[in-house]
């Protein structure tokens, strides 16, 4: 079982054009969700979610 505290989550965004950009990262699996549920809540067009980030993404942290 993965360690809840690892910083290893994400929150990306669909565009209207069907692009994925990351948002935001090196998140915990709770922050990512509460972040993209933000997100969502705003009620933007774009999609927003939380995901894995693959281990070479851990460059794009905040």
């Amino acid at each position: 079982m993965t360690d809840p505290s690892e910083h290893d989550w994400c929150v990306k965004r669909l565009d209207d054009n069907g692009n994925e950009f990351i948002m935001q990262g090196g998140l915990t699996r709770t922050q990512a969700e509460r972040l993209a549920a933000d997100y969502q809540a705003r009620g933007h067009k774009q999609s927003y979610w939380p995901e894995r980030m693959a281990p070479t993404d851990h460059s794009l942290r905040r």
